[in-house]
């Protein structure tokens, strides 16, 4: 049986700004096409681009369900919608407070920053 440390309160709360950064030119092309798609409200080449994203890793600071919303990136190759994704904050979608990109389905998250 395998124990999991739960994360202390000051870790889930933590400002995206303790999340590491990752600046909009170093991400892949389909990234930053995402990205400019995000802030032209689309469209998006997958249905369930833009639905909410529950932040049930807690690896982003906490908010409210429907803060967050999670939009694919196009993996190369890939049968499906692969691991890449961008999440966004906020409640205006085309302008976003912030938004974080993951290449390993939520494991990690980096701050995109332009």
């Amino acid at each position: 049986m395998a124990l999991v440390a739960a994360l202390p309160v000051e870790a889930r709360d933590a400002p995206s700004a303790a999340l590491p950064s990752i600046a909009l030119s170093q991400l892949p092309d389909e990234a930053r096409t995402t990205y400019r798609l995000i802030h032209e409200g689309g469209p998006f080449p997958f249905r369930k681009d833009g639905v909410v994203f529950g932040n049930r890793e807690r690896l982003l600071p906490a908010r409210p369900r429907g803060h967050y919303h999670e939009y694919t990136v196009p993996t190369p190759r890939s049968r499906d919608r692969g691991a890449r994704r961008i999440v966004c904050a906020g409640t205006r979608p085309v302008q976003p407070e912030a938004c974080f990109y993951t290449s390993d389905h939520y494991a990690s998250f980096s701050r995109i920053v332009e």
